[in-house]
């Protein structure tokens, strides 16, 4: 066969495994083994030891587990429970004030957790019941807690920027600099959206009664203190270690999960059940990740021998739209990918053979890695697959039907192909950080 049918047989294969349910880490290596032993015979098995050895002795993947761990105790410490109380407090005088507020939780604990189900779930089952209760629209609830839940991959120190890294031979310290803007300029977007919704719409979002609002000053600046200042501090330490150099990724992953327990001590919920909890959930979500990684890392060996990145390199390059228009077409392809595939089987499998285009293309590596990561952010809102959706669903209470949550996330899947669009037009705001402090 011809090296562009093999290509296509390859893809036809794989998206058929994943569209009928399969898990996607064997459906990676089986199409490997398959078209290898197909094309190359017991020579591939050689190639498949020297990738997994390779993948094995990758010491940037070690902080994945560290920061898994970090996320679950700051999920258990009660941290969230104390954030939502304060912002609440502080922002629940204005018009859409607990979806504000419900916005800059996700964008904290998104920095605590580095997962979007931990952030959702965790902060879905305290913002949906009150926002609810306060007759807040219900579509704009469900939309602010799957918008804000998704900055969990976005925002440092997140599991994908960690895994996007040694994909793409990357600096993970310049992509955690690279994507603090972006998610901070999503975190604006959406407040900005629920504002002014709630201000044409005051119905949407009505602020707390006066009898909610009676709280002296002295009582907020406790509640800022022991509320918002600890976990704060955590997540600066262990990013103010990587970007002033004083410790590897990992090494600061190892000193953030130390924290987090410390912290989980300092709230009273330190003991051994929690300690149990977070090893079994850290075990199981990096076993996870590591069994698609060793899939994707077969699966591109193949593709690689087979000559199939040169065939989509000069796929893409020969398209008649110029570097922009390429671009627009990746980004298209990723939206299109995200709709039915997760981001991990998107991250292992598309980003290997995008990376090269953006480098013959003469883009910016951290400006596109980033740009790939915040429209990744997309494929957690667009059904039919919808983690983001699936998750809020599971905890709602009945009277939030699907259709609700679909049209909910619709604003804010607007909002953030706005980020893109800035992000390209201005791509200082992902460059300047990492130009600055990393040479």
């Amino acid at each position: 066969m011809s090296p562009e049918i093999t290509v296509i047989l390859m893809f036809a294969t794989l998206f058929a495994g994943i569209f009928l349910g399969f898990p996607t880490a064997f459906v990676l290596g089986g199409v490997a083994f398959l078209f290898g032993f197909g094309t190359m015979g017991p020579d591939i098995f050689g190639l498949f030891i020297g990738r997994l050895f390779g993948l094995m002795k990758d010491s940037t993947l070690l902080a994945v587990p560290l920061f898994l761990f970090m996320g679950v105790f700051m999920e258990k410490s009660g941290m969230a429970e104390r954030l939502f109380n304060a912002m609440h407090i502080l922002w629940g005088r204005f018009r859409g004030g607990l979806g504000i507020s419900t916005i800059a939780i996700s964008a904290i604990f998104a920095a605590a957790t580095g997962v979007v189900g931990a952030s959702e779930i965790t902060i879905g089952l305290m913002a949906l019941p009150a926002m609810l209760e306060k007759k807040y629209n219900k579509s704009m609830a469900c939309g602010t807690i799957c918008a804000g839940g998704t900055l969990g991959i976005l925002i440092p120190p997140s599991v994908m920027i960690i895994i996007y890294g040694p994909i793409a031979r990357l600096s993970v310290g310049k992509l955690f600099l690279g994507c603090i803007l972006p998610g901070l300029l999503l975190v604006v977007l959406y407040m900005l959206y629920i504002a002014i919704r709630c201000h044409l719409r005051p119905e949407d979002g009505p602020p707390l009664s006066q009898e909610e609002q009676q709280h002296s000053t002295p009582e907020k600046l406790k509640i800022l203190l022991t509320s918002v200042i600890p976990p704060a501090l955590i997540i600066f330490s262990v990013l103010g270690s990587i970007f002033l150099g004083i410790a590897a990724v990992t090494e600061a992953a190892a000193v953030g999960a130390v924290a987090s327990m410390l912290l989980a001590a300092c709230y009273k919920k330190l003991n051994f059940s929690v300690i149990k909890m977070a090893c079994e959930q850290t075990l199981g979500i990096t076993a996870m990740i590591m069994m698609i990684a060793v899939g994707a890392s077969f699966f591109s060996t193949v593709f690689v021998a087979l000559g199939g990145d040169d065939i989509i390199t000069d796929l893409f390059l020969n398209l008649p739209m110029g570097k922009w228009g390429v671009l627009a077409a990746i980004m298209l392809l990723l939206v299109f990918c995200g709709m039915f595939i997760d981001w991990m089987g998107i991250l292992f499998i598309i980003v290997p053979l995008i990376t090269p285009i953006a480098a013959e293309l003469g883009f910016d590596p951290v400006w596109f890695a980033v740009l790939v990561m915040v429209n990744l952010q997309i494929s957690f809102l667009t059904p039919p697959f919808a983690y983001s959706i699936f998750y809020l669903k599971g905890i709602a209470p009945p009277e939030v039907q699907t259709s609700d949550i679909y049209r909910g996330v619709m604003p804010f899947v607007g909002l953030q192909i706005l980020a893109i669009i800035l992000l390209v037009i201005f791509p200082q705001i992902i460059t300047c950080l990492p130009n600055h402090f990393i040479n």
